[in-house]
C-alpha cells in the first residue's frame, strides 16, 4: 500500500508541512494586491481630483511590499520574491520613491 497515512497527533484538516508554508506565503502578497486595487479603485472612482491621492496609495502598496520582502523569511513571502532580497527590495522601494515623487507634485486644483 503507497497511500500516505496521517500521522499521530496531529488533525487531519490541519495545514502542516511544505504546503503550509506555501499557503502561508499569499498572505502578503494578497495584502499588497488589496492595496493597489484601493489606489486604482480611489483614482478611478474619483478621476482627475482621486489622482494624488490614488497615486500616493500606490506609492504605500509598493513600500509595504518592500518592507514585507525584506523582513519575511523566504518561507512566508510567497509570490512577492521575485529575485533575491536586496534586488527585490531595492527595487520596489525605487518604485515606491517614484510614485510618492509624482504623486506629490500632482496639483490639487483639478
Amino acid at each position: 500500500m503507497t497511500g500516505a497515512a496521517t500521522p499521530r497527533g496531529r488533525r487531519a484538516g490541519r495545514a502542516t508541512g511544505p504546503g503550509a508554508a506555501t499557503r502561508a506565503g499569499w498572505l502578503p502578497y494578497l495584502v499588497v494586491v488589496a492595496c493597489i486595487a484601493f489606489g486604482l479603485g480611489w483614482m478611478w472612482a474619483g478621476g482627475a481630483h482621486a489622482a494624488k491621492g490614488g497615486t500616493l496609495a500606490l506609492a504605500g502598496a509598493a513600500y509595504v511590499a518592500a518592507l514585507a520582502r525584506l523582513v519575511l523569511p523566504e518561507s512566508r513571502i510567497g509570490m512577492l520574491a521575485s529575485r533575491t532580497r536586496s534586488i527585490d527590495v531595492v527595487t520596489l522601494a525605487a518604485l515606491g520613491t517614484g510614485l510618492l515623487t509624482a504623486g506629490l507634485m500632482l496639483s490639487m486644483s483639478t
